[in-house]
């Protein structure tokens, strides 16, 4: 890379060129994920979608590429929530390996009651978190393979305000959704940095980065058909609060940042310049409940134990 391209400043609709390099997005055929992954299929990179719908996923395949013209993106059944399946679904992959992952994928429950997948986990903080978690696993021979490879962790704004009950992970003795999804999205972000520090300890070439969107509103978010259809309405009620937030399509800019500028380094947070919601992506400070390592590693410990896999993940 040129100094000159090295100084330029970052420009959301100027993407750097990634030919020749694999990025794999978690949730990739809706919301964030889906403008993650329109914007890195338009640097010519190879966009994989993650999804446990195939329906969804070859919808937002046909969207990129009514758009990107010449984009190369694929599909890979991808179910977070079933962690014996994971394993599997890296095997399809079928690399020699992968440049980046965007941990995206989510869910989020408005109502009680609480759910459990078929393993016995509460729904959101398994799809959330173990999910991730265990998918990182399956993946570092992978991400080790590349020469400059990144795990990019995509957090909630939601998670400032909340703080993880390391004896009570998944919500069995007091569930309430929003705060359950707050901390899940929470121990997404503790896992990022805590990966981090791993990674550099052991020397490994791969990063891991934590992003957020910020304030990401489908009604300020441009209109995707057959995936997402705003209305001329939705827009129009939507604009005073455009004051402070965003459609999804900015809300993804610190996600893909995160992913392809060479410049940003392992165990940094990106989200929105403006109050950390809307904006061009900055650098943002990590808060201190979420850069704990005592937190972190008793976290990291539960994982592993809950998803049944090697505390190394992979990375020696």
């Amino acid at each position: 890379m040129s100094s000159a391209s090295k100084s330029r400043p970052w420009d959301v609709h100027r993407l750097p060129s990634a030919e020749g390099r694999t990025f794999l997005v978690t949730g990739g055929n809706a919301g964030i994920g889906y403008f993650t992954a329109e914007q890195l299929a338009a640097t010519g990179a190879v966009v994989v979608l993650g999804s446990r719908d195939r329906a969804r996923a070859e919808a937002a395949q046909a969207s990129i590429r009514s758009r990107v013209p010449g984009a190369r993106v694929r599909y890979l059944p991808l179910d977070l929530a079933d962690l014996s399946s994971l394993k599997t679904a890296v095997d399809r992959l079928d690399l020699d390996r992968l440049d980046a992952v965007v941990h995206n994928a989510g869910i989020a429950l408005d109502d009680p009651p609480r759910r459990v997948t078929g393993e016995g986990h509460e729904l959101m903080f398994a799809t959330n978190h173990l999910g991730h978690f265990a998918l990182t696993r399956w993946l570092a021979p992978l991400l080790s393979a590349a020469p400059a490879a990144r795990v990019v962790t995509v957090g909630s704004f939601a998670a400032r305000s909340e703080r993880l009950d390391l004896g009570d992970l998944q919500s069995t003795r007091d569930y309430r959704p929003k705060r359950t999804y707050g901390r899940s999205k929470l121990a997404q972000m503790c896992f990022g940095f805590e990966l981090d520090r791993r990674l550099r300890a052991v020397g490994s070439t791969v990063l891991s980065v934590v992003a957020h969107p910020g304030g990401a509103l489908d009604s300020l978010t441009p209109s995707r058909p057959p995936i997402r259809v705003t209305t001329p309405g939705e827009r129009l009620r939507a604009l005073p609060s455009a004051v402070l937030v965003q459609g999804k399509d900015a809300g993804a800019w610190p996600v893909v940042r995160a992913v392809l500028d060479p410049q940003v380094r392992g165990g940094q947070l990106w989200g929105p310049r403006v109050f950390g919601l809307r904006g061009t992506p900055r650098r943002e400070p990590v808060p201190s409940h979420m850069a704990d390592p005592a937190v972190a590693a008793r976290l990291w410990a539960a994982s592993a134990e809950l998803v049944g896999t090697d505390p190394h993940l992979g990375f020696r």
